[in-house]
């Protein structure tokens, strides 16, 4: 009919995004309900623990741990399954751990082959990082070098000592070269493997946006490589300080001192058990504090940035 209206109205909502959507109003209150429920999702909840809970999880098991190592141990001294000159006991290990303190020799069996070890495995970084990316970016030094990486990573690190000790002599850059033909192929080798698990979208989106070369490099392949790199630096550390050890233990001089390699090897010249087990401890000692105070945190920042570490 003439003169009716015929218009409908028709409520129409935009999205956030920008899509129309036909039909009721929706409520304010229930979209901001929504956008909340969504962040909640998407956040990682990261509640302090308690104190006495730290100590009960974390704390509390290896210290048991020990002691029933050390009670184990003292009834093994108590059976007698072994002479004394063979097996000693923990109250002789504290005996030697106290006379070592009372001379003020103790730090410097420590200090000397802890400086040894970190200092070759920061020389061991800067090689084997420049090295890995290398490898694992251009092929022909990939298809040249990367099976010796390799060889040399399942090479046991005792092998270099005599050859290192012809050539440089006994002086510390022996020590410093058997830590680096043991320490660079891991971390050259963990790089590598970080890298070849980066999605390779994500390389090409970092070149559409311009990232290029060394930007490439530092913005897109180490974070992206950065478990695997972790890894391999973990263990470049663990084939450093093993490497130092033999060679501690095999090449002595009074010009290196005395560090705990050394340690063991004047403790079996002597035949003091005691002594063998102090240098034993310490260097285990060492390798535990390392690994909690420097890559373990590392570890849990690495994690905790890519969401893959709650509270548990």
């Amino acid at each position: 009919m003439a003169g009716t209206d015929n218009r409908v109205d028709i409520k129409v909502d935009v999205s956030k995004d920008g899509s129309e959507t036909a039909g009721a109003p929706q409520d304010p209150n229930d979209l901001a309900g929504l956008e909340a429920g969504l962040d909640a999702l998407d956040a990682v909840r990261v509640d302090r623990t308690p104190l006495r809970e730290t100590l009960v999880r974390k704390v509390l098991p290896p210290v048991t741990a020990v002691a029933l190592v050390l009670v184990v141990w003292q009834l093994l001294v108590w059976a007698e399954v072994a002479p004394d000159y063979k097996l000693a006991s923990p109250s002789d290990v504290w005996g030697e751990v106290r006379e070592a303190w009372l001379q003020g020799t103790l730090l410097d069996y420590i200090w000397t082959s802890v400086s040894r070890g970190l200092l070759g495995f920061l020389l061991a970084l800067a090689i084997g990082t420049p090295l890995g990316l290398l490898v694992a970016r251009v092929r022909f030094v990939r298809a040249a070098i990367g099976p010796i990486l390799s060889g040399l990573q399942s090479l046991p690190s005792v092998a270099w000592v005599p050859p290192a000790v012809l050539w440089l002599g006994l002086n510390n850059s022996m020590m410093y070269a058997v830590i680096l033909l043991g320490a660079v192929p891991s971390i050259a080798n963990g790089l590598v493997a970080g890298i070849d698990q980066i999605p390779p979208l994500f390389l090409r989106a970092g070149r559409t946006l311009g990232a290029t070369g060394l930007r490439e490099a530092w913005h897109i392949v180490m974070p992206g490589a950065l478990p695997g790199y972790l890894a391999g630096l973990k263990q470049g550390w663990a084939f450093s300080w093993r490497s130092l050890m033999a060679a501690e233990i095999i090449a002595s001089s009074p010009d290196l001192g005395v560090g705990l390699g050394q340690l063991l090897e004047n403790g079996r010249n002597n035949s003091s058990m005691p002594q063998v087990f102090l240098a034993i401890f310490l260097i285990l000692l060492v390798g535990i504090a390392i690994d909690l105070l420097i890559f373990s945190p590392l570890e849990r920042r690495v994690l905790r940035g890519r969401g893959l570490l709650v509270a548990r």
